[in-house]
Order: structure tokens, then sequence, then C-alpha cells
């Protein structure tokens, strides 16, 4: 199999040569345009005299020029795609290389109340939805951080499924996205859904017969008009007639253009995602499942709201005041589009929010696809249910660059406990880290950053980051004590992997140690399993009175007066601390 970056590099090259060609035909057909154009207006001059022949030149004229129009329009649309698909290809390439600083963060999701979020970076600068997204929607996206900040551990092995056939489908993710960026969507899915749902209608049932009928009589009178069966005045009062008619509900008309005016972009392209969905053909049971559900029994999902598009097109006719007042006057137009609107929320608003939810599944599943493919390396854990709930060979933090990066190996049991101690800046807290990322991706069906893994599914909350919104200590060990009250009420509920990074820090040493001690004693006995970093040694002794406690550590050595760590997970309780040594050698003390 080719290698990420070749495919890129490949398919950027691809689409540079068919842009080339495109432009060239935008040329020609810009040229053309004129020269046919210049061609009509010559013979309309030439057989000006000849009123038959000047209006059927002008009738020619105009039909040639606006298929030439619609032709140039396809091809500009075409352009633009084909500049999205180097857009994107480009984008891939930079995150290959560690560039992703520049992409969406998902500052927005930030929760320091959430299980875990906040303490593994999840969101925000360098985080690794940063790293991960490629959602083109808003809904999308939303859709991608619920995912992944889901906490949810049911069906792994379907979500794994569905990830692997996305990651092999990079044409249909890339088409997908492009055509998701082409459109400025003024309307969000939310606001639509509601407009839907609450939507009264106001045209009377009369309509359903009455316009057809109004308009077969107007074309009748105006027929007869030109045959001189009938005066003006008889077809001009039938015009104000049909003004009357249509302007005694003007309020209301006015009211449901303003609002499908708002929609109509997102229905323009969301029948082109469901269209392409509807198309593509997928194995695994998760995206099959979720494909039937914008499959209608009578028509596609895409040709309906390709349908309401159009519809909304047609109304839309009214904002030329000319055309507007005469198929008012004698089509009753404004009535007849407004109750085919209506008819088709009454029908189908319903199916709506299945097909949004549909295509936000995918725009957000197409990001995790394309990171599977990205990291081909990657393994995806073997799911099983027994005693070990996570053991791992060479594991690393997945936005460590791999020329960086330090592999470890571990496991640890159902109901045990690790305690790891360590140097400052030996690597214990991108250790927690790593491991809360490998079962937060694991749980999402994403393949881990690891040679191979066997993961026994378990939901995951932490406690490394506090925050804290005022600046005494009082107030930060509040805040500390109240995300370990959080952790206790929830291992009451549930079961839960805990990962912990110097608790009490808020508190003096022998208060910090006692209190430390009595909460892994507590979390011990709740039959919990999980990880604490510290760097109280004395909190190791807990491991000798209780064997579900295991003692690990991340070493530092001085050597030639210079500080070195091998970030290596180890047995055992660390001896090296290096804080006095890092204050001498920046001259922050003296020797």
């Amino acid at each position: 199999m080719k290698s990420p970056l070749s495919v890129y590099q490949d398919k950027i090259q691809q689409y540079q040569t068919a842009l080339s060609s495109i432009k060239k035909k935008l040329f020609a057909s810009s040229m053309l345009r004129l020269v046919v154009f210049l061609i009509f207006a010559f013979l309309v001059y030439f057989f000006f005299g000849n009123t038959s022949l000047v209006l059927l030149f002008i009738f020619l004229g105009i039909a040639s020029f606006l298929f030439l129009v619609s032709r140039h329009t396809d091809l500009q649309q075409e352009k633009e795609k084909l500049k999205q698909f180097i857009e994107l290809n480009e984008t891939e390439i930079k995150v290959l290389q560690r560039n992703f600083h520049h992409l969406p963060n998902g500052k927005e999701f930030i929760n320091p109340q959430h299980e875990f979020s906040q303490d593994i970076d999840l969101f925000g600068d360098r985080s690794f939805f940063q790293y991960l997204n490629r959602t083109a929607l808003a809904s999308g996206k939303q859709k991608l951080a619920d995912l992944l900040s889901s906490n949810h551990i049911q069906q792994i092995k379907e979500k794994q499924g569905g990830i692997q056939e996305l990651s092999i489908k990079i044409n249909f993710r890339q088409e997908f996205t492009a055509i998701s960026r082409l459109v400025n969507v003024e309307t969000d899915t939310t606001t639509i859904l509601k407009w839907l749902t609450s939507y009264q209608n106001f045209v009377p049932s009369v309509f359903r017969w009455l316009p057809q009928v109004f308009s077969i009589l107007s074309i009748i009178m105006v027929i007869a008009y030109f045959l001189d069966f009938i005066s003006g005045n008889i077809v001009m009062g039938w015009f104000i007639l049909g003004l009357l008619i249509t302007g005694k509900h003007l309020k209301n008309i006015n009211k449901l253009s303003a609002n499908v005016s708002k929609v109509q972009e997102t229905f323009r392209q969301y029948h082109l995602l469901l269209a392409l969905l509807e198309k593509e053909k997928f194995n695994s049971s998760l995206l099959k499942i979720k494909k039937e559900k914008i499959i209608n029994n009578e028509k596609k999902a895409s040709q309906i709201l390709k349908q309401f598009s159009k519809t909304i097109d047609a109304l839309d006719q009214r904002n030329n005041f000319l055309i507007g007042v005469v198929i008012n006057g004698f089509l009753l137009w404004d009535l007849q589009k407004s109750l085919k609107l209506e008819k088709w929320i009454l029908n189908h608003s319903n199916e709506v929010e299945n097909w949004f939810e549909v295509i936000d599944f995918f725009d957000a599943h197409n990001s995790l696809g394309g990171f599977a493919f990205n990291h081909q390396e990657y393994t995806y854990p073997e799911i099983q249910q027994n005693q070990v709930i996570l053991t791992t060979t060479e594991a690393v933090h997945p936005l460590i660059n791999p020329d960086d990066a330090v592999t470890n190996d571990y496991q640890i049991n159902k109901e045990e406990f690790f305690i790891i101690t360590g140097a400052n800046m030996a690597g214990k807290s991108t250790f927690l880290r790593t491991v809360s990322l490998q079962i937060m991706m694991a749980n999402v069906g994403l393949p881990v950053c690891a040679k191979t893994c066997e993961y026994s599914p378990i939901k995951l909350i932490t406690s490394m980051r506090t925050v804290d919104s005022l600046a005494d200590e009082a107030s930060y060990f509040y805040s500390e004590l109240s995300r370990l009250k959080f952790i206790v009420d929830e291992i009451k509920n549930d079961e839960y992997f805990i990962i912990l990074d110097e608790i009490l820090k808020g508190t003096n040493s022998t208060d910090k140690a006692i209190g430390s001690r009595k909460f892994v004693e507590k979390l011990v006995n709740s039959h919990s399993t999980g990880i604490i970093a510290t760097h109280d040694l004395s909190l190791c002794e807990v491991a000798n009175e209780l064997p579900q406690v295991k003692n690990h550590y991340f070493d530092a050595e001085i050597i030639n007066d210079e500080l070195h760590f091998d970030y290596q997970f180890k047995d055992g309780i660390c001896q090296n601390m290096n804080a006095s040594f890092l204050l001498r050698k920046m001259n922050i003390v003296d020797s």
C-alpha cells in the first residue's frame, strides 16, 4: 500500500492537471459567449427591417447565451471543487509534517467539568481535536466533539469497522468534504429543524385546486383577447382579481419566502451530500445502518431535498418585480408554490432530522477515517472482556513526533492501581495522557499509537489539571476537592478507569501525604482501577499493605553534570529527584 504522503502528492498533481484543463475551458467558454453575442447582435442589426427574423434571432440568441452561461457556471463550480481538492490534500501533507496549529482547535468545546477532556488536552491549541478534525460543517464539528468526549463504550468493534472502511474511501471522503465546503450555509441545522417542526400552515385548502383552475382560465382569457373575443378590460379585471387573491395572504407569503430563503443554501448543499451517500456502497454494519436512514421507499432523499430547493427557487421568482406581478395576477404563483412548500413540510419534516444526523455522522467520521488512513502503522485494539483492562506494547502519545518518541509497554489489570513516581520532566504526565488518550481513542473506535493493544472497554475519568478562577490557595484546594468529590460520586454509579496527577497540591506536605493515602485506600476499596502520579514517595508504602497497588516510576540521571531522561516506564519506586539540581543548574539558587 502506498504511503499517505505519496497518495496526497499524487492527488495534488492529478487535480492540478485537471484544474489547468478547466481554466482553459473557462477561457474558451468566455470567448465563445462573446462570439455568440456578437454574431446574433450582427444578425439583428443586419436584418433589422425583417421583424420575424429579428425576433427569431433574438430568441435564438437568448437561448444560446443562457445555455452557454449555464455551461460556464458548471465549469466554474468544477474549478472551485478542484481547488478544494488541492487544498484538502495540501492540508493533509502539512499535518503529516506535524504542522496543524493553523487548523480549528475546538476551543469552544472546552469544558472543565467534563470527565476527562480538560485534562488530556482534547480541545484547544495543540490538542488532539485540532490534529484530528477535518469536518466541513459546523454541525459535523459538533458531532465530532461529541464523539470524542462521549465516554461511550458500546459497539466498539462496529465503530472500528466503520472507521476502517472509511479510511480506505479517500475519494469519497474528499468529495464529501469538498461539496460541504463549496456552499456558504446561512442557517444552522438546529434552527432549520426547529422552524420545520413548529411551522403553521396558512394556505387555505381551497388552493389545492383553485390556482390550477385560475391559471387555465387566465390562459383562455389571454387567447380570447388576442382573438378579439373579449375586451382588454375583462382581462385587466381578471388580472387585478388575481393580485387581490394573492395580496390577501401576502404577509404570510413574505414570511415563508424569507424563511425558506435562509434554508435554501443548506438544502441545496445537503441534497448533493445525500446523493453522494446514496450512490456509495458500504459494507460495515455501522455505515450500512446509517445509510438506511436516508432511504425513502418512494423516492431518494436527495431528490426529495432537491425538489424542496427547486420549489424555493420557483417562489423566488416573485423577487423579480415585473415577472412577480404578472405570474401572481394570472397564475396565483406565490400561493401555488407556498402550498407546494407546505405540503413538502407536512410530508417530510419528520425525515429531515434523520437526514441531517446522517450527514453530520459522516462529516465527523470522515475525520476519524482520515486519521486512521494517515496512521496505518497504528493498531486497532483487540476488544475483550476479562481481568486485563489494558495491555499494550510500544505505546506512545499520538501527538509526539515519531522521530522523538520513546515507546513503553504496560499492562494494568482490573481493580489494580498504579502509583507512579519520578523526577520532574521525566515523563509521568505524558504517560498519564498517553494512557488516557489510548482509552478515549479505543472507545471511539480509532486505532491507537502502539504496536499491539488488548482492551476491556471502560469509561475514563481524570483529575490532572484543576481549573481555578481565583488566585488564592484556598480556592484552588476547594476546586481540587470538588473534582475528587465528583470522581467519588461517579464511581458509585459506574465503572471507570481513574487517572490522577499529584492530588491535594493545595495543602501542606504532611496533610497531603495523609489525605492522599486515605484517598487511594478508598479508591482501592471501591474496586476501582487506575493510575496516580505523585512526587510523594511515602504514598508508595500503600503497596506494602494493599496487593492491588503497584509501584512504577520514570527515572532521571545526572551524567557529567547534565540531566538525562530515558522516559522508560519501570517497576519500583523512583529514588532520583531533580528539583535541587535544576534550581542550581539554572542559577536560581547557589551551589
